[in-house]
């Protein structure tokens, strides 16, 4: 064996030892294994702003004055409403399902607390959805404008 020839073959049985076993013929031919590209970058999530279905009640006169979850006074002729989780300040679109008829109103209340029941009205939207009369109406209520606060 050629002096040559005696380095190489200590280099591959060192390289050998080093990685496990030695690699055969078709090994060193080959290129090592390319690195996965990165993943594509994330789109931003098209958020459709949430949709609910359910019943609508109001409160009229005999709260009026009253304070609110958010420390607001409660005025009867306000467009606002008592939403159990939507953010105080939020705008919400509020669609009487049998009339079409809708109204914005804005969150600074919480409730309702009774079940099946998604929003509670001000004695103004109520009057804007003419739904006074018969008191509890199925609605669809979007978010128009995200609030503010938590709460």
């Amino acid at each position: 064996m050629t002096p040559h020839r005696a380095a190489a073959a200590t280099a591959l049985l060192a390289l050998a030892c080093a990685h496990g076993s030695p690699p055969g013929p078709a090994a060193l031919s080959r290129p090592g294994p390319t690195p996965e590209p990165p993943p594509p970058a994330a789109e931003p999530p098209t958020s459709t702003p949430p949709t609910q279905v359910g019943m609508a009640s109001f409160y009229g006169r005999r709260h009026q004055g009253h304070r609110t979850a958010s420390g607001e006074r409660y005025d009867a002729a306000a467009l606002t409403c008592a939403h159990r989780t939507e953010p105080f300040g939020a705008r919400l679109r509020v669609t009487d399902l049998a009339t079409g008829r809708s109204v914005v109103v804005t969150v600074n209340d919480r409730g309702p607390y009774v079940h099946g029941r998604v929003i509670d009205l001000s004695l103004a939207a109520a009057r804007e959805l003419k739904m006074v009369r018969r008191g509890l109406v199925r609605v669809r209520v979007e978010r128009v404008e995200k609030g503010v606060g938590g709460g």
